[in-house]
């Protein structure tokens, strides 16, 4: 055999954008992804970028209701 073809692939680059991933991350938390969707975004998604952007809108979740409880209760 070759060498070229005893070579490994190179890894599969995920291509979508901090914003695109931003808005996947804003969907799911309200549970409403088409399936077409979520298999695209299965394949383009970067899961380091998926779980950073679901900490940041969970942090965010959590400000904005503090600050509601606090605006209703102050």
């Amino acid at each position: 055999m070759r060498a070229a073809e005893m070579a490994p692939e190179a890894p599969h680059r995920r291509k979508a954008s901090l914003a695109q991933t931003a808005s996947a991350v804003f969907w799911s938390f309200f549970g409403v992804r088409k399936r077409a969707h979520y298999e695209a975004d299965s394949a383009q998604l970067n899961p380091v970028h998926v779980i950073i952007m679901g900490v940041i809108g969970a942090a965010i979740f959590v400000a904005v209701l503090v600050l509601i409880v606090r605006w209703v209760v102050g």
